[in-house]
């Protein structure tokens, strides 16, 4: 194995760089790109090259196997989605490319990503092969032909051992947070599809860690790789850390004091187990807090809602443990609450940096009980740093109700099946419903279910007249002129 450390051009250095040593001014359009791939990249706002981007694009582009260790938000999907999509025959429909990633969310974000940078080469068609939802529409979507596969793991390789999915003419392989696979149980299903695949092609690994058992358990996966390792580390000048020193009761009443305090618009409260979550929702919402919570062993649907009503603000705060919470990117998240200390320090590093995205100012606030700080004391080593402790009894703490969220959400029994689109259901709020644009939220549109958030003060009023004595019933609403059937999503359910 060849060890590179990231750069900003193709030639290696023997050093490791942080990601402020980078160069950061390198465009895009000085990549050998078609002139339609380049035009595509500027419209879609991809200016400049982000220091992963940098460091392995030329690379990928060459057609080099890779080991790109770097953090969550880096940019990563353009890094390894570029390399792939600019090799694609989209006149060949077969499997050209394969991403794997470890949760159904990610996935989703990551085959949305591609579809936007393929704009730019021709009608390129991605399909999303996830678990918790029937495979006939994933087989149907395969028969008809695929170029680029995204998907978990366990899923993919249902669809090898049913002969419906095919890589014989795979071109690219990237797995996508190797680490977290890893962790989930994964491993399996990786060296299984790995077999599936051609030899002679390139292997694309992308992890925001990289252990040496891991490194061990992936070297038969790439041929002579080079490895880019890009500074993992969120900026610390970005994202305020607070410690606060708890007893062994009253946590609850702690993460609620937070709350209450600093008042977040969005904040993903973390938990090391299930069952903490489930305490901690149901706390915070008897609390008067809009909180729910997202853990492993939910229902496909369940965990779609929570996902969609966190990221569409019609839920301020998401309690969830890491697993559940892996892949989900959130614009905006104004604050972290580690509700239980991570006894792992890069787990630390993953939860923290979800909030202070894209230069913005971050809070993260955590409790620590007595047993907790030789846990702080490896995070202080990692991150070479000194905690912050603060007094939470020096907290302004009001009791007064907490704000419900800003919007809330309205589900409508009708989705891609049915022909629904965003603008659809935005033509009807504005139209029919007499809203205007500022009053609809983020629009999700699943296969046979739709989400819109509404602003909260006029959601009833616009219900009434999307109904409109509607002739089957209360509970119906026109949409293009056909009725369905909708009903509004509150934290009791």
């Amino acid at each position: 194995m060849t060890t590179y450390a990231a750069r900003p051009a193709p030639q290696p250095t023997n050093r490791r760089l942080d990601a402020a040593a980078i160069m950061s001014d390198i465009a895009f359009s000085s990549l050998p790109l078609a002139a339609p791939f380049l035009a595509n990249l500027d419209q879609l706002g991809y200016k400049q090259m982000t220091p992963v981007q940098a460091a392995t694009l030329p690379l990928a582009l060459e057609g080099r196997d890779l080991i790109a260790q770097a953090k969550t938000g880096s940019g990563k999907t353009a890094a390894f989605g570029i390399g792939m999509l600019q090799k694609l025959n989209p006149t060949l429909f077969a499997v050209q490319g394969l991403v794997m990633c470890p949760t159904r969310e990610l996935a989703d974000q990551v085959a949305g990503e591609l579809r936007r940078l393929a704009r730019g080469i021709g009608n390129v068609k991605v399909v999303v092969l996830t678990g918790g939802v029937s495979m006939r529409p994933q087989i149907a979507s395969l028969e008809f032909g695929a170029h680029i596969v995204v998907g978990t793991p366990g899923r993919i390789r249902d669809h090898l051992q049913r002969r419906t999915l095919d890589l014989a003419r795979l071109r690219t392989l990237v797995l996508d947070e190797a680490d977290r696979m890893t962790d989930m149980g994964f491993y399996d299903e990786i060296a299984a599809i790995v077999r599936a695949c051609p030899p002679h092609r390139q292997t694309l690994l992308f992890s925001a860690t990289y252990p040496d058992d891991i490194r061990a358990a992936t070297a038969s996966f790439l041929h002579d790789p080079l490895e880019v390792a890009v500074d993992t580390a969120h900026a610390p000048a970005r994202i305020e850390q607070r410690f606060y020193e708890i007893g062994f009761d009253g946590r609850v009443d702690a993460v609620a004091r937070l709350l209450r305090h600093h008042r977040p618009g969005a904040a993903i409260a973390f938990c090391n187990t299930k069952a903490r979550c489930r305490e901690v929702a149901d706390a915070l919402r008897e609390r008067g807090f809009s909180a729910l919570a997202l853990y492993g062993e939910m229902e496909q649907r369940e965990r779609d809602e929570t996902l969609v009503r966190f990221a569409n603000r019609s839920c301020a705060v998401l309690v969830a443990t890491d697993v559940a919470a892996r892949g989900i990117d959130i614009a905006g998240l104004e604050a972290v609450i580690n509700v239980d200390v991570s006894k792992d320090p890069e787990v630390h590093v993953h939860r923290v940096g979800r909030t202070g995205r894209a230069g913005a100012a971050g809070l993260a606030l955590s409790l620590c009980a007595p047993n907790e700080k030789r846990w702080v004391r490896l995070i202080e080593d990692a991150q070479g740093f000194t905690a912050e402790w603060h007094a939470l009894d020096a907290l302004a703490d009001d009791d007064g109700p907490a704000e419900p969220a800003a919007m809330i959400t309205l589900c409508v029994q009708g989705g891609k099946k049915d022909k629904l689109r965003p603008g659809d259901l935005l033509g009807a709020l504005t139209g029919d419903a007499g809203l205007v644009k500022d009053q609809v939220g983020k629009i999700h549109i699943f296969e046979f279910i739709s989400y819109v958030a509404l602003d909260r003060r006029v959601a009833q009023q616009a219900f009434e007249r999307l109904n409109n004595g509607n002739p089957l019933g209360p509970d119906f609403g026109t949409i293009k002129g056909r009725h369905f059937k909708m009903r509004f999503i509150e934290d009791q359910e």
